[in-house]
């Protein structure tokens, strides 16, 4: 630690000293794909060893819950694909809240390449796949190719270390949060086939709840996280995918706080006697001066940094891994790798990704809607836009909602390919494209 680090009044215990490391791995943010990494590995080699039968059984195990005359029963993979995913697409949505409220895609103009990018490496991969795919029984699988990974992508560039300039890490994660917000646009009207208007209503209800709720000023989560359940039930239920509530809610948090500092400093000033050894010995009620502070605190910072803050760790390294245990448990064998699907999911990850975002990108640049940011230059630009094809997370999520809850063996297969394949590249074209000094912010 930085000797010039302030430090936390509170005495070291030993178990501070043992998670110490533990908590500085958790802190880089790449360490979340190398988790990701290690799961799927696991779940290839569970699928794929004479274990497979059990192995895949246990995300088949039913979960029941029954309230009076309600009963709730899916199978584990199905909570985690549509429930604790409904978390992963909650602080999806923050981040998008957080950049269009106050990161790249708040500035129109710093927006346009990053936006145009996205676009193009979500119509070019979907357009190869149609064109390979078309009237056959995997052309609903046209969304997979889409998606990009941001844990992936960022584990890449870490790799890389700070050769990486500061304007690629920034384009490549803009592009991935418009991406993301692609992305749930398919899931949304690409993958919803029927509807319940009742309980569309409901749903509809619930959020105006929520928005009534913070308009009247109420600061504490436990409403919203009730009223957030009874929003996924009825969306559940409305035929729509549920996980979309996240991200809803997630773009309606506040991203200003109630308290600014100024104020909060003013508190601290007054309540300073209160904390002087004398008096605090004889105060009474100590533990509502302690929530007090607590709550004030709190409110010193978002809703929205609170929560990404306080979720992303768990979405990162529970969720996801989770997730990956339970999806990507695939059959690897000559007849999937050699599968249309599979051939046409791969081609749009490796090609469709960089040919699109390349290409969109040069016609808004032409078009002098937007300029190739400092430090970064085509060769470069074009290196990055190949590890965009790191489908994974959102690929695989959607291969399940197209070809039913346990997804398409030959689709996964394409995946995992073409997110490998297309890393490496990356990867192997960033390290020929780079200079080999470190590169001016």
């Amino acid at each position: 630690m930085n000797h010039l680090e302030p430090r936390l009044p509170l005495p070291i215990q030993p178990i501070d000293r043992w998670l110490r490391p533990f908590a500085r791995f958790l802190h880089i943010e790449a360490t979340s794909g190398v988790v990701l990494v290690l799961c799927t590995a696991v779940a290839l080699a569970a699928a794929n060893s004479r274990w497979a039968d059990a192995y895949l059984a246990i995300w088949q195990t039913e979960l029941t819950l029954a309230v009076g005359g309600v009963v709730f029963s899916h199978s584990l993979h199905h909570v985690i694909n549509d429930g604790l995913m409904a978390i992963f697409f909650f602080v999806i949505g923050l981040e998008v809240k957080r950049e269009l409220a106050h990161g790249t895609l708040s500035d129109f103009r710093q927006a346009t390449l990053p936006i145009a990018a996205a676009i193009g490496g979500m119509i070019v991969p979907a357009g190869l796949y149609l064109s390979m795919q078309y009237g056959q029984p995997g052309m609903q699988g046209w969304g997979i190719p889409m998606a990009t990974d941001i844990a992936f992508v960022v584990g890449c560039l870490a790799i890389l270390g700070s050769r990486v300039p500061h304007s690629l890490r920034v384009l490549l994660l803009s592009l991935a949060i418009v991406d993301d917000i692609g992305a749930i646009l398919v899931i949304a009207i690409g993958y919803t086939e029927s509807l319940d208007g009742r309980y569309l209503m409901l749903a509809a209800c619930a959020i105006a709840l929520v928005h009534f709720l913070a308009r009247v000023g109420v600061r504490r989560f436990p409403p919203y996280v009730a009223v957030g359940i009874l929003a996924w039930i009825a969306l559940h239920e409305s035929g729509v995918h549920a996980t979309l509530i996240g991200v809803i809610l997630g773009l309606m948090t506040p991203a200003t706080p109630t308290l600014v500092p100024e104020r909060f400093r003013e508190y601290l000033h007054e309540k300073e006697n209160e904390f002087q050894p004398q008096h605090w010995a004889q105060r009474s009620h100590r533990v509502e001066v302690v929530r007090e502070v607590q709550q004030l605190t709190r409110e010193t910072v978002s809703p929205l940094e609170y929560l990404e803050m306080t979720l992303h760790p768990w979405s990162a390294y529970l969720i996801m891994p989770v997730f990956a245990l339970a999806n990507a448990g695939v059959l690897i064998e000559p007849a999937n790798v050699t599968d249309s699907v599979a051939i046409a999911v791969v081609i749009g990850l490796v090609v469709g990704k960089p040919v699109g975002i390349v290409l969109f990108s040069w016609l808004v640049i032409r078009a002098g809607m937007a300029r190739l940011p400092h430090g970064l230059n085509w060769p470069v630009l074009i290196s990055g836009s190949f590890l965009a094809g790191i489908g994974f997370t959102m690929a695989l999520f959607i291969d399940g909602l197209a070809f039913g809850a346990d997804g398409l063996d030959t689709a996964k297969t394409g995946v995992l390919l073409g997110s490998a394949v297309s890393a490496l590249v990356g990867i192997g074209l960033l390290l020929w494209t780079l200079p080999k000094s470190n590169p001016t912010p």
